[in-house]
């Protein structure tokens, strides 16, 4: 078992927790607000009460004592995953009625903040202001965004606005200290981006104006002045504060003790306002720095140091880089990102550069480092360290700073043995000098950790295939994730390599080049240096050569491997773990462009959370892509070299059984999904047992089934297809079914027309008249849906007869249903009443309330369609009886519509409105937001029958929002309400 030392937590940023140097998933967002409640306490009980507070504030939901509980326990599990059943939490521990979460000293990274802002506190009081903003740059540095970043509740929006502030507070300290040190045009920048952020902090305010005073921009000071007072009175009613007010006159006045070194001047900080001229008074700076020399003096770029340094200067290493391309383009935004360092005072730090093979790492890097080195004039060191090499070890460490030592110009003689003294002759090399260093190629954090310089002044650049987390983490490093060409950008990269004249002469070959080569700068660049020393060869021609081979790699190989898209993705797999490496080539066998974590597990045969390291690791390596939380993708060309893995790699057999448990998982799971939200009308259907291994989805609620759905339909509509390709037409039908409510109410129905004619083709494949009959009657209702009722209803003549030979009157009775509704929908209610009848006595045949309850609120929805407003009220308030009687939330909804549809034709508009409102609540936690919509809209239309405009928009809006989310064909209907609303 892991000891409670081993945990740590990060609530400066988004909330994130390890055991060790493992990342830990916590839960949805409510489960993150409970440990955050628990983690602000630092070791504090909270009684469950207080956590609910923290957590739901006012509204809490029902059942809430059981879901804390259940949070806390699933906390437990994830915090201490070894721990014995039976035997107490150690981390979250139950005291009274409540809990607490005991943390160790430096656990949490608030504390660390913390104490070491009062450190600085301490520093600036005593005068030692270089080493106080030393630490404070550390402290600051911490911070990894927004603090608690998305977790929700009251208790975390009150931490999240004191932590905000406190920051701002630090950093306006920091601030104050750097100008007393003189050091205004340094800060400048980035004093006028913070300000930018809050117009209305008036310290910011008055620190800006005296920046631009010292940097010889008086005018540029007046006009910031007068913005903020327009700001103040605009926003606020008020005037600027006395002391901006006295800043402003001091200004004005040219005030000589404004214009001179604090530390000379021998007082306040610039004047600035009382509380900060207090503060820098007391903490009465020294006339010199630790190293002796003037705080404003610049630091000397001699390279000597104080300790290992040579007597003579070190080199100044200024040919270290890599040639850059001559023809660079693209990546502006990336390019922006980096130049962003240049405004920070330091210029310091490490940045981390990750992405795919092929994707251009080294080259943004090496082209940036060129076209910013006149920054750093101290020179600039470039090693590659091998970590992805196909002829050579990974770089040691130990090799790698001696290279870097030597470049450095130190005598190598005098270079100690030992990693860690070499990191510390490296490093004091560096002191005082501003130099860029570009790590190359790096294969974990383990090689490049003992690599930085960790002094002022120095930039590191790292690029690697690997995410190296544990810098992020543990050295503060940024990361730039670099992802593929757009499509501007590739098109771009071809015109520069080829020419603009021969790209434009044929602008749909490029179009079909940029497209098979994915946008990867390497796949472009192989296939533009081929039509480079082709150039009487058409651009159409190398694009058919790609276009015929397809689906493997074969267009992108070459002789030298660093140019073989093959070779280079190979360097990558092959130093994968192997379990990792196999769920990665199976990844290729799932038909549908991304995969969940569950969905992972079970094409594996593997637990959910031993899948969920292996997908980590692959992102971690650019092999996957998380484009979306818990959604992984593989860029096509990676996919396809997974896909000659997988027919390497894997026997026939093998890939038959991972494929086999796919289409179990999105079977069973789909079943569960569609059974919690339509519990009482989904019809029995016997699924094949799923295979070992396989563990489909279970979901709390309609919310959360309905959101999978949503999340997954395109994967299973794909699985679906697939499915008959491959020879399971049993699970393409079987599939097809249970999707068939869900796709109708979403408004799906150019998906539902594609996927029940599969259906329809895989249940003659298999031999299934049910499957048959099944698809059969959701292509009817959908195409009655769209408006083709003569083949509506031949489908559904078809399917009343197969269900009637086969015996399943719930079949059958559902699809007289359907014929009614096709029946209405061009006025033949007369026979709609007909097909109701016997869809009502095969009900009752086998004793299905539920299905005569809905046959009850239908009858009453085509009374309404007559005219017959009364009838219509007595057989939807026998719908609801039944419905309420038998615990049918969903199905009381749709007869309370129906209630208010007959109120409102009767002018009763109290009584509809009150029905179509208790139906909205009905359907709210059912998560069927098409039903949420259309009760909306119904309102909206009684709201303009009872002349009330203004609340008949409002409902009309809610409703075309949720439409919109979907996309639902009803979109055009409610906006054309609106419109006409709006000409009345």
């Amino acid at each position: 078992m892991r000891d409670l030392h081993d945990a740590r937590f990060v609530v400066l940023g988004p909330v994130r927790a390890w055991l060790g140097d493992t990342s830990l998933r916590l839960g949805p967002p409510q489960q993150v607000a409970v440990l955050t409640a628990l983690l602000l306490r630092e070791g504090r009980p909270l009684t469950v009460g207080e956590l609910i507070d923290a957590v739901w504030g006012q509204t809490p939901p029902p059942g809430v004592v059981s879901v804390v509980r259940s949070y806390v326990s699933r906390l437990r599990k994830i915090l201490e995953p070894q721990r014995p059943p039976g035997q107490p939490s150690r981390q979250v521990v139950s005291v009274a009625d409540g809990y607490a979460l005991p943390l160790e000293k430096g656990a949490l990274d608030l504390r660390v903040f913390e104490d070491r802002a009062a450190e600085v506190q301490r520093l600036f009081a005593a005068g030692e202001l270089e080493k106080a903003l030393r630490l404070l740059h550390t402290t600051l540095g911490a911070w990894q965004g927004q603090p608690l970043a998305g977790v929700p509740g009251p208790v975390a929006e009150a931490a999240r606005t004191r932590l905000i502030e406190r920051r701002l507070g630090l950093l306006e300290t920091r601030f104050e200290a750097e100008l007393h040190l003189g050091r205004h045009r340094e800060i400048l920048p980035e004093l006028v981006s913070l300000s930018g952020e809050h117009p209305l902090r008036e310290r910011l305010c008055e620190l800006r104006m005296l920046a631009l005073y010292r940097s010889g921009r008086q005018a540029d000071a007046f006009s910031f002045f007068d913005a903020t007072r327009h700001a103040l009175k605009r926003e606020l009613g008020v005037e600027p504060r006395p002391s901006l007010r006295e800043l402003q006159a001091r200004l004005l006045a040219a005030d000589p003790a404004l214009a001179v070194s604090p530390a000379n001047a021998g007082g306040a900080v610039g004047g600035i306002g009382d509380h900060s001229s207090k503060r820098a008074a007391s903490a009465g700076p020294s006339a010199t720095s630790e190293s002796g020399r003037s705080p404003q003096s610049p630091p000397p770029h001699t390279g000597k140091t104080s300790q290992a340094a040579p007597s003579p200067a070190a080199a100044v290493p200024v040919e270290q880089l890599p040639a850059g391309l001559r023809a660079f383009t693209g990546r502006q935004a990336e390019l922006d990102d980096l130049d962003e360092l240049l405004s920070r005072e330091d210029r310091a730090g490490t940045v981390v550069i990750s992405g795919m093979a092929g994707v251009g790492k080294t080259t943004l890097a090496v082209h940036w480092a060129r076209r910013v080195a006149d920054h750093f004039p101290d020179g600039q060191l470039y090693v590659n360290l091998r970590g992805f090499d196909p002829t050579a070890a990974a770089l040691e460490p130990s090799a790698a700073i001696r290279t870097l030592i030597d470049a450095l110009g130190y005598p190598s003689q005098r270079v100690p043995s030992g990693l860690a003294a070499q990191t510390a002759l490296f490093r004091s090399l560096l002191a005082g000098r501003r130099m860029l260093i570009l790590l190359d190629n790096a294969r974990d954090t383990e090689q490049v950790r003992p690599l930085l310089p960790a002094v002022p002044g120095c930039l590191t650049l790292v690029t690697s295939r690997n995410q190296l987390g544990g810098l992020i983490v543990s050295d503060a490093a940024q990361t730039l994730t670099l992802g593929i060409l757009s499509t501007e950008e590739a098109r771009a990269f071809l015109a520069q390599r080829l020419g603009p004249a021969r790209v434009r002469a044929e602008p749909e070959a490029v179009d079909d080049v940029v497209l098979r080569c994915a946008r990867l700068p390497l796949a472009l660049a192989i296939v533009a240096a081929r039509a480079a020393i082709r150039p009487a060869f058409p651009l159409s021609a190398i694009a058919a050569q790609i276009r015929d081979s397809q689906g493997s790699l074969d267009a992108f190989a070459d002789v030298d491997p660093g140019s073989d898209v093959r070779a280079v993705f190979s360097w990558s797999y092959n130093v994968l773990p192997p379990l990792s490496a196999r769920l990665f080539h199976l990844f290729a066998l799932s038909p549908a462009p991304d995969m969940t974590p569950a969905t992972a597990a079970s094409l594996l045969g593997l637990p959910m959370r031993q899948t969920r390291m292996l997908l980590d690791e692959l992102a971690a390596a650019h092999l996957l892509t998380e484009h979306a939380p818990t959604r992984f993708s593989c860029h096509d060309l990676l996919s396809s070299y997974a896909g000659e893995l997988a027919l390497e790699k894997e026997t026939a057999g093998e890939r038959e059984s991972a494929t086999r448990r796919l289409m179990d998982h999105y079977l069973h799971t789909t079943h569960n999904a569609t059974h919690t939200l339509y519990p009482l009308q989904q019809e029995p259907v016997d699924l094949p047992d799923a295979q070992p291994g396989v563990v489909p989805e279970q979901f709390a609620d309609e919310l959360a089934a309905n959101r999978w759905l949503e999340a997954e339909r395109g994967a299973l509509l794909a699985a679906a297809e697939s499915g008959l390709e491959q020879g399971r037409a049993g699970h393409t039908w079987q599939l097809a079914s249970q999707l068939t409510r869900f796709l109708d109410r979403h408004g799906y129905w150019s998906d539902q027309v594609v996927l029940q004619r599969t259906g329809l083709k895989a249940a003659a494949r298999a031999g299934s008249r049910e499957g048959q009959a099944l698809a059969h009657r959701a292509l009817g209702f959908v195409m009655g849906r769209l408006g083709q009722i003569d083949e509506g209803r031949r489908h559904l003549s078809r399917a009343v007869e197969l269900f009637h030979e086969l015996d399943i009157p719930l079949g059958e009775a559902r699809a007289h249903r359907l014929i009614s509704f096709l029946a209405n929908r061009i006025g033949e209610h007369g026979k709609a009443l007909e097909h109701y009848d016997r869809a009502a006595a095969l009900y009752r045949g086998v004793g299905d309330l539920s299905g005569e309850a809905y046959v009850y609120n239908e009858v009453g929805w085509t009374h309404i369609l007559r005219g017959e407003f009364d009838d219509a009220i007595t057989h939807c308030w026998r719908a609801v009886a039944i419905h309420q009687e038998i615990g049918d939330p969903s199905g009381e909804a749709g007869a309370l519509d129906s209630l208010g549809w007959a109120h409102h034709h009767l002018k009763q508009y109290p009584q509809a409105l009150d029905c179509f409102d208790q139906a909205l609540v009905l359907y709210q936690p059912m998560g069927d937001r098409y039903l949420v919509a259309e009760a909306l809209i119904h309102i909206g239309d009684t709201h303009v029958a009872a002349e009330n405009p203004e609340k008949a928009a409002e409902s009309w809006r809610a409703a075309l929002s949720i439409l919109e989310e979907f996309d639902h064909p009803d979109i055009a209907q409610v906006s054309a309400k609106l419109k006409q609303l709006d000409g009345a």
